[in-house]
């Protein structure tokens, strides 16, 4: 994949559920991964054309692991010109030192969420911007349905009460694959995930579960998005209806 055909998949999310408005302070949240350096790239790369004018920021949560290289991170932010920040925390000591969590995800994903917003209140920012993509979307409406019992997932656009921030995810209707294409052809320097977790968590088994289902019955998975755009679920953005924006992704 090569920088226009992200630029165009981010920008349909982006005209589709109204998530930039003029004068936005956007701080992308970079886990040094693959998806969320190719969100910064896309969104610095948007604003230099975008009718609506917005200042991009970049922070990464340390969990204190201490195995998580940023220089090459810091690097690129430079030469993109994107302020960086870095936010040290002990969450890591806290998970599995400290509270020895059989399954840390989701206290690990409400600290670093909690230490992502204070940091963007910090330096002015009103939206954070998280990469997930549109295996992500799909992944946590299938774990909604087999763990919760209930058909839901994240929105392209939420309103935190606490904060007054807006969380925004101009990648739903770009594939994992995709992404992946676009940070090997770019050389980005995405950091191996230093989560002693990362491969053993359900979201990896619904992950799996998936791509088996599809296996079997090609085309589930854009069956499965026309039925998260199609479900009105709750807390989700009114989209635009226009189908030169979202037809695509959906044959």
């Amino acid at each position: 994949m090569e920088l226009q055909q992200l630029l165009s998949v981010t920008r349909r999310a982006i005209d589709t559920y109204t998530l930039i408005n003029e004068g936005d302070h956007i701080a992308v949240g970079v886990s040094a991964g693959k998806d969320s350096l190719s969100l910064l790239i896309a969104l610095n790369a948007l604003r230099r054309f975008y009718p609506k004018h917005f200042k991009l920021s970049a922070i990464t949560v340390d969990l204190g692991l201490g195995n998580l290289s940023l220089g090459p991170v810091r690097a690129l932010c430079e030469e993109l010109k994107v302020p960086y920040y870095v936010v040290d925390t002990q969450i890591g000591d806290i998970l599995f030192d400290i509270r020895k969590e059989s399954n840390p995800c989701s206290l690990c994903a409400k600290l670093r969420k909690g230490a992502l917003n204070e940091q963007a209140l910090k330096i002015g920012a009103n939206k954070i911007a998280y990469a997930h993509h549109r295996d992500d979307l799909i992944e946590t409406m299938m774990m909604s349905l087999i763990y919760e019992g209930r058909f839901n997932t994240f929105s392209p656009l939420t309103y935190l009460d606490n904060t007054k921030l807006y969380v925004i995810r101009p990648f739903i209707f770009a594939e994992e694959k995709e992404i992946v294409a676009f940070a090997r052809n770019n050389g980005l320097p995405v950091c191996k995930n230093p989560c002693p977790m990362d491969g053993y968590t359900k979201r990896q088994y619904v992950k799996e579960l998936i791509r088996d289902i599809c296996k079997d019955n090609p085309g589930a998975d854009k069956r499965m998005l026309r039925a998260i755009l199609d479900g009105n679920i709750k807390g989700w953005p009114e989209a635009i209806k226009n189908p030169r924006y979202v037809s695509k992704y959906l044959k």
